[in-house]
């Protein structure tokens, strides 16, 4: 057993929210980085972690962050956040590593891409083999793994071929969906990290991970469909560019280009195993193939038990976690309130708020919610189509249609944040009082004279479908009694 705590960073991510409870469950004391700790609370192990408030691109903040702690799990990554992501992730680990390495820590278990360093890389995937160069950089031990794609409910790359092959039968296809690729189950790459954090290592290693098939993308989605019983027929268009074809998966599937174009850029190398591990440490893993990962996949999406989801992270919509409601100021905000008296409990009313959104729509005038959606599409933002993970429940922090579950309240409060484009930041709130009085909020910040303009062109719209929306969730609620 480790002596001391393990710390865990990008809590909030895919990797990282599924790492937190397999840690726990095998006794671990856990502390968590997180630049917004309020994120965190509605997690189910939320009450049996340690947060630390901090931010890796503010050093100063981090300062004690690795007090007792044996071990860092580094799982970071700027992709969407930043334009300049490459350098912001150089700039993260350097300050990371910089403050580990003063307070004593002995080593950092870094996941980063698989990929041949010395061929013509991708920024994506440049960024990846130079993070954990930088990280090396600090004298401190560092074990690296490098994955390519891992297939779980909720992965990015997983969750593109997932919606490729339902919503297109037939699929034009680039020069990318031809390269070849080591994908890997999201079980595997989590056995991984927990037998290295159970082994005593004390020097520098970079271990490639895989699982037992070698697959081209194409091959990945005749699989998933083959899965699913879906027919797919594949047309390759060899001259599809990079930057058209992130344009062509954010129409067809709920990721958008922003998060989708270093992604696809990345594809035009392989990222297959070259250096297979001749230690003995990861014995006992049994390792799944492709089939395997996609039924487990599958079955955690049939259920709704998607523990993580690439949309949790607030990069994948280019979100600002300092951008809270309660830290704006209310000079120049738009506050626009209404109340309604439903006749019902405040679980009941909550309830049912929880369900909004997603496959249940937004209940008055859905067919101009969906019209906002696509024009958010056209502009390059998130669209309708990330809908929500679970159709009856929500958590702090979930995507939602193009709104963020930004704080809740079990049976008080749901506040949402508006991640569709804008000129300006929104925010839709749902408060339920003592009476059973459901007040809604929306709050704008407008953003210079087209933000003003944009609000007051589109306030009599606006007027009739959020007090629609009230109403239609008076009706229901009072209807299910």
């Amino acid at each position: 057993m480790v002596e001391g705590k393990i710390l865990v960073t990008g809590a909030t991510g895919y990797i990282g929210g599924r790492i937190v409870p397999v840690l726990l469950e095998n006794g671990f004391s856990i502390r968590v980085l997180a630049r917004n700790p309020k994120r965190l609370q509605n997690k189910p192990w939320y009450d049996d972690i340690e947060v630390f408030d901090g931010d890796v691109l503010n050093k100063s903040s981090m300062v004690g962050l690795f007090e007792d702690v044996d071990t860092a799990l580094y799982l970071i990554h700027s992709m969407a956040s930043y334009d300049d992501f490459d350098s912001t992730d150089i700039k993260a680990a350097k300050n990371f590593s910089s403050i580990a390495k003063n307070e004593g820590l002995k080593r950092i278990i870094y996941l980063g891409g698989l990929a041949d360093k010395n061929s013509n890389l991708s920024k994506h995937l440049s960024s990846r083999i130079e993070t954990g160069d930088e990280l090396r950089n600090s004298g401190i031990n560092i074990i690296e793994f490098r994955a390519s794609v891992i297939v779980g409910s909720g992965s990015l790359s997983f969750e593109m071929i997932r919606h490729l092959s339902e919503r297109l039968p037939v699929m034009i296809c680039p020069k990318w969906v031809y390269t070849k690729t080591q994908p890997i189950a999201i079980r595997n790459v989590l056995d991984y990290i927990l037998k290295t954090i159970q082994l005593k290592l004390n020097k520098n290693y970079i271990f490639e991970i895989g699982g037992k098939d070698v697959l081209s993308y194409g091959d990945m989605i005749k699989e998933y469909s083959s899965e699913r019983k879906l027919n797919r027929f594949l047309v390759p268009i060899p001259f599809l560019t990079p930057n058209l074809s992130s344009y062509w998966v954010h129409w067809t599937t709920p990721l958008s280009a922003n998060i989708t174009r270093p992604l696809v850029e990345g594809l035009k190398n392989e990222s297959i195993i070259k250096k297979h591990i001749k230690e003995d440490f990861f014995k006992n893993i049994k390792l799944l193939n492709y089939k395997e990962a996609v039924s487990e996949a599958l079955k955690c999406l049939e259920t709704e038990n998607v523990a993580t989801s690439w949309s949790d992270s607030i990069s994948s919509s280019k979100g600002r976690d300092g951008q809270e409601l309660e830290l704006q100021s209310k000079e120049g905000m738009i506050v626009e309130s209404r109340k309604i008296l439903i006749n019902a409990t405040a679980e009941k009313i909550y309830m049912f708020l929880c369900s909004i959104g997603g496959d249940k729509g937004w209940l008055y005038a859905n067919f101009l919610w969906v019209i906002r959606g696509y024009i958010d599409l056209l502009l390059g933002g998130v669209g309708l189509r990330r809908g929500k993970r679970n159709q009856t429940k929500i958590n702090q922090g979930d995507a939602l249609d193009f709104w963020r579950v930004e704080r809740i309240e079990s049976n008080k409060l749901i506040r949402l944040k508006a991640e569709m484009k804008l000129p300006g930041v929104a925010w839709l709130e749902y408060k339920i009082d003592d009476n059973s009085n459901l007040i809604q909020t929306a709050y704008f910040a407008p953003k210079g004279l087209l933000g003003l303009t944009y609000w007051y062109s589109l306030y009599p719209i606006h007027k009739i479908i959020f007090r629609g929306l009230l109403n239609s969730i008076k009706l229901n609620v009072e209807k299910k009694k």
